[in-house]
């Protein structure tokens, strides 16, 4: 049976959080244990250079960083394709081809790149990559002619605008080459897009409001300890509020009836222990305890994991080699297929060929 093809990834801006574990890292390692599916996890560090073009010693080096992270949470290299955007020439070329059926103005109007250049504050001095970004995730989405892209739901924008570039090319060159892409969002809500641990909206790296994967029991602990929570929950007997309160968000996203079981045995479940914090009488301080014991709990392992595979980063750079070498492969199938659809594919249509030589005589 032929496998479905999933496309995930992220940009090498440095070492993944704990937001990218409950968002998409943990739902890769449950699909890759299936039969279903054959899944390619790209590092996009084309994409990465759309804001980072001054500096890409640091996409050189988050890179490494990024595979570290990913073979610590599980994914196997042997059953997921790692996989280098820069080394798949085919995600170059297909932008070009995609451009011309997209306006400038729908570029404008997708929700995320407008969130994003918001956040970055680009004013006038906005590159013209970064406005383009949507037409290069669609690029690497149809090459791959994946199926399914897991994702937070801020995703979904860029995901809709691909599923149109989908449409446009299959209908304008008659053909059905290109597939159209469905999400797969994390089971939980509070896992779409967690929340930084100073209560912003969202955990950014360059907020320097993440907890990483690879931070250690001790920065992992301090990180918890020094959360925002609710700024009214003053005094323990005071009524607290838990619908935009980090500490919470974070159990909601990671904590399971066996941690309450073993660290707070008071209460059976989440639900019973919201209703104590918001009735009062529970104080921030055993709240963020807790979830400190939750996450020593889920990333103990991982942190060890990470540190065995860090002592061969040679074998890092293989494992990395292979995948985009299976990655350049498949997607050369779909850019000829494109390139065919669209009729530029002059020196090998025979047609095109024989109709010139008919045409001479």
């Amino acid at each position: 049976m032929e496998k479905s093809i999933i496309l995930t990834g992220d940009r090498p801006t440095g070492s993944l959080h704990i937001g990218h574990y409950a968002g998409t890292l943990e739902s890769r390692v449950k699909l890759q244990k299936t039969d279903k599916y054959h899944m390619f996890v790209l590092i996009a560090d084309l994409q990465a250079l759309t804001d980072n073009s001054d500096n890409p010693e640091k996409i050189r080096q988050s890179i490494l960083e990024l595979t570290l992270d990913y073979l610590a949470v599980g994914l196997d290299p042997e059953k997921t394709s790692l996989c280098v955007q820069s080394g798949i020439p085919a995600l170059t070329e297909l932008p070009m081809y995609y451009s011309n059926l997209v306006t400038m103005s729908r570029l404008e109007r997708n929700p995320t790149v407008k969130q994003e250049i918001r956040a970055h504050g680009f004013g006038h001095n906005l590159p013209v990559g970064f406005v383009t970004y949507p037409i290069s995730q669609a690029a690497d989405i149809t090459a791959f002619k994946a199926e399914y892209v897991p994702c937070g739901d801020d995703q979904l924008p860029m995901l809709e605008q691909a599923r149109e570039i989908v449409s446009s090319f299959n209908r304008i060159y008659k053909c059905n080459v290109l597939v159209e892409p469905q999400a797969i969002l994390p089971e939980r809500s509070a896992c779409f897009r967690l929340v930084g641990t100073d209560g912003a909206a969202k955990m950014s790296k360059s907020l320097n409001n993440c907890i990483y994967i690879k931070d250690d029991e001790k920065t992992t602990r301090e990180k918890v300890m020094s959360m925002y929570t609710d700024p009214l929950h003053i005094n323990v007997s005071d009524p607290g509020h838990t619908a935009n309160n980090p500490v919470f968000i974070y159990l909601e996203a990671f904590s399971k009836k066996e941690h309450f079981d073993e660290y707070l045995p008071e209460y059976s479940c989440l639900d019973e222990m919201k209703q104590h914090y918001e009735k009062g009488g529970l104080g921030d301080m055993k709240c963020k305890k807790f979830l400190n014991s939750v996450l020593q709990e889920t990333f103990s392992d991982i942190r060890k994991r990470r540190e065995e595979f860090s002592k061969d980063k040679g074998e890092l750079l293989n494992i990395l080699k292979k995948g985009t070498s299976q990655a350049a492969e498949i997607t050369n199938k779909t850019l000829t297929e494109v390139r065919n659809a669209i009729g530029i594919n002059y020196f090998e249509d025979v047609l095109f060929i024989n109709n010139l030589t008919r045409s001479s005589v």
